[in-house]
């Protein structure tokens, strides 16, 4: 579970981006949404640890993420819309080394290069990868193990239809496996059906709704006038 604990952050100082923010996003497919500019991937990289809180405290299963940072993050698996990995490091070495971080034997990485179409390139920098094959291989790095808290920024962007319906079946997988995985997509589409409630960011705030409509239809209008900054009934 990912705590947010009064939880207020901003790019400029004394002025918060995100504000007292309180909520708790346990197992299940959570999507996110809202309005350009309000706060989703922001969401995401506070959530991640990527950026700390100005105020409150956000914790992963009861661990504080900048008190207890190598057990709260643990469980963590985050992909940022633009990958941001090591540009002169291997393919390889960058999975080898998110093996040894997760106790994961070695072989995983292999196969993880191999399941992303990656063993080819696994001995090229990141740097002469394209943007397609760099999101390939950040995928590669979160099949690694099995990550409980599963954080995606955009997930299905830049990818060729095979490997979008690899990534979807993983998501299914690690929901039905327990696992807390949270999207910001602008593509709602492949996600409604499967999603167990939806965090809707406006204006700084931050509501949790899981009040869907039964038909499948109407659960894509519904998620995207949240996506739209509008209130359903």
């Amino acid at each position: 579970m990912i705590v947010f604990d009064k939880v207020s952050f901003g790019y400029d100082p004394g002025r918060p981006f995100l504000r007292n923010i309180s909520l708790s996003i346990g197992a299940g497919l959570t999507l996110i949404v809202g309005p350009n500019g309000a706060g989703k991937s922001t969401w995401l990289k506070l959530a991640a640890g990527v950026e700390p809180p100005d105020a409150g405290h956000i914790l992963v299963d009861g661990r504080d993420l900048w008190r207890e940072e190598v057990a709260a993050r643990a469980s963590l698996a985050y992909l940022p819309e633009q990958p941001d990995l090591t540009p002169y490091a291997a393919i390889r070495d960058i999975l080898l080394l998110v093996c040894r971080l997760r106790r994961r034997p070695a072989a995983e990485a292999e196969e993880a290069l191999t399941r992303f179409g990656l063993a080819r390139f696994a001995g090229r920098s990141v740097r002469e990868l394209s943007l397609g094959q760099k999101r390939r291989a950040t995928f590669a790095a979160a099949f690694i193990g099995s990550p409980d808290h599963i954080l995606l920024d955009e997930p299905l962007e830049a990818m060729d239809r095979e490997t979008r319906d690899l990534i979807a079946d993983w998501i299914l997988r690690r929901k039905d496996d327990g696992a807390a995985v949270l999207v910001v997509s602008h593509d709602l589409e492949p996600f409604a059906a499967d999603a167990d409630r939806a965090l809707a960011l406006r204006e700084g705030r931050a509501v949790l709704r899981d009040d869907w409509p039964a038909a499948e239809a109407d659960q894509l209008v519904f998620l995207d006038g949240l996506a739209r900054g509008e209130t359903p009934s």
